[in-house]
């Protein structure tokens, strides 16, 4: 490297390929995460796409979080309809091209009306819910349960801890700059980019979740996650579509 280079920061996102579409905040965000055997996520993923592994398993993530001023390209967030409560249940995925990436197998708002646009743009599983995030002295707690179906709920309850220095597998499920998605039988590349998260350690007081099952891993939640993680949040845009 030159005298003026300088290393790029662990969890630091790749430029895009062109203009974002979209631009977003998460914000206070909790990350807890399972690890899971390969064969029980393979069916799970889109076609041309396959569980990314860390130590040989397959990861499972569930994280709830504010989206605040969400907005089509560049620093344009949409009135109201642009912050809303979500949690994610989430796999990880790489493809042949080298991208790793996430794949959504369910996504909570509290916002029906981004509920049908991401749908139906997207082909992202976004499910119209009740849901509450609040502050607590030392912590968050997050209560949802989804309006529709078998109408699962989801109870966490984090007290947050210091700052940490993430270590390889934290970034290996935090630090995620795309994701892997099927819209009419056609699997598609979706890049996004963020800087490093500003990572807190987290204890978990409470968790009663049946989302990761409804989600098709049964079983997963009903023990303690191997990682929990918080977050005061990222700025993070999308770029346009790829297929694989």
């Amino acid at each position: 490297m030159g005298p003026h280079s300088q290393a790029t920061p662990p969890g630091q996102g790749p430029p895009l390929p062109g203009r974002p579409i979209m631009d977003q905040w998460w914000r206070d965000i909790t990350f807890l995460h399972w690890p899971v055997d390969p064969a029980a996520v393979a069916p799970l993923l889109p076609r041309g796409v396959r569980p990314d592994l860390y130590d040989g398993a397959a990861w499972v993530g569930l994280i709830p979080f504010r989206m605040v001023d969400a907005g089509v390209g560049a620093g344009h967030p949409v009135p109201w309809l642009g912050s809303f409560l979500e949690t994610n249940v989430r796999l990880y995925s790489t493809d042949d091209r080298g991208r790793h990436g996430v794949v959504f197998r369910s996504l909570d708002a509290d916002r029906l009306a981004v509920v049908a646009g991401a749908n139906a743009g997207f082909g992202v599983p976004y499910k119209w819910a009740r849901m509450a995030a609040k502050e607590t002295d030392d912590g968050w707690r997050y209560e949802m349960r989804r309006r529709t179906g078998s109408r699962p709920r989801s109870l966490i309850d984090v007290e947050v801890g210091a700052p940490v220095e993430p270590d390889p597998l934290e970034l290996f499920l935090t630090a995620r700059f795309g994701l892997h998605t099927s819209v009419l039988g056609r699997t598609l590349w979706v890049p996004n980019t963020h800087g490093p998260w500003p990572l807190r350690g987290a204890r978990l007081r409470d968790l009663h979740d049946e989302l990761v099952s409804a989600a098709g891993l049964p079983g997963v939640a009903t023990s303690a996650p191997v990682s929990v993680l918080h977050s005061p949040g990222v700025r993070t845009q999308f770029g346009l579509p790829q297929p694989l």
